[in-house]
C-alpha cells in the first residue's frame, strides 16, 4: 500500500515539477526577447578575481504631465506594468488619426488581460491640446481611458521625454524634426521603463508584432526577485 502511495505522489507531484523545470531551463534561449537598446553606463566589479561587467540600462527618467481629466501624472502611478506609447496631436489631418486607431486596436487585443500593459500618448501641440481637447479625441476613438492616458503639459519637458528619454529621433533613423516631432513609431517599454522596441504604428504586420512582444515582456523574470513554484 505504501509502495502504492509513493507511485502516486511520483506521478502527481515530482514529475510535473521535474517536466516544468526541464521545460523552462531548455526554452531560456528558444525564445528571442525584445532587446535593450540604450544604455547608460556600465559597471565593473571585482569577483573571484575577475571583472564582471554589469550594464546599467536607460530607463524613461520619472516625469509628471497633465493626463485627459487635468490630473498630474506619470509612469510610476501605474506600477511596474508594460507601456504602449507614441505622440500625437489632436488636429493632426495625417497620420495621427490612423495611428491612434491602430493604438486602440491593441488596447482592444488586450481587453481581458488588461492588468499587464497600459498605453501612453504625449500630446507633440500641447499648447493648443488642452485637457479637455484631450478628452474629447479620446472619446472620438473610443479608448478606455482607465487604461490610456493621452498627456500635455510643458513642450519642452515633452519634446525631452520624446528625444532624450524615447530616443525619438534613433527610432527614426534621424528622420525627425526636432523643432516639431511628428512621428508615426509607437514605442515598448518593459516594467521597468526600458525602451525594448519601436515599431511602425501604421503597419498591421508590426501591430501583430508589437502584441507578441508585449506577452514576452510579460513572462520575462524578474532577475531581483527569487521564483517561487508554489507561490499562488
Amino acid at each position: 500500500m505504501k509502495g502504492r502511495v509513493f507511485i502516486a505522489l511520483i506521478v502527481i507531484v515530482i514529475i510535473p515539477v521535474a517536466s516544468y523545470l526541464i521545460v523552462d531551463h531548455y526554452s531560456q534561449g528558444a525564445v528571442e526577447m525584445p532587446r535593450r537598446y540604450f544604455y547608460d553606463t556600465v559597471l565593473v566589479k571585482r569577483e573571484k578575481g575577475r571583472d564582471v561587467y554589469d550594464t546599467v540600462w536607460h530607463k524613461i527618467k520619472p516625469f509628471k504631465l497633465k493626463n485627459q481629466f487635468g490630473n498630474e501624472v506619470g509612469l510610476d502611478d501605474w506600477g511596474e506594468k508594460i507601456i504602449v506609447a507614441d505622440f500625437f496631436f489632436t488636429s493632426c489631418p495625417s497620420i495621427c488619426p490612423t495611428l491612434t486607431r491602430n493604438m486602440k486596436r491593441l488596447q482592444t487585443a488586450f481587453k481581458k488581460t488588461d492588468t499587464i500593459v497600459r498605453f501612453v500618448s504625449f500630446s507633440i501641440d500641447p499648447e493648443r491640446d488642452s485637457v479637455a481637447k484631450l478628452k474629447a479625441y479620446g472619446d472620438k476613438f473610443q479608448v478606455d481611458h482607465d487604461s490610456w492616458w493621452m498627456l500635455t503639459g510643458p513642450k519642452k519637458e515633452i519634446y525631452d521625454i520624446a528625444l532624450n528619454e524615447f530616443k525619438a529621433s534613433v527610432a527614426s533613423n534621424g528622420n525627425i524634426d526636432t523643432g516639431f516631432i511628428h512621428t508615426e513609431k509607437i514605442f515598448l517599454l518593459d516594467k521597468e521603463h526600458v525602451v525594448r522596441a519601436w515599431y511602425n504604428g501604421l503597419d498591421s504586420v508590426h501591430l501583430d508584432q508589437v502584441i507578441k512582444d508585449v506577452v514576452l515582456l510579460n513572462m520575462e523574470r524578474d532577475k531581483k526577485k527569487k521564483r517561487n513554484l508554489f507561490r499562488k
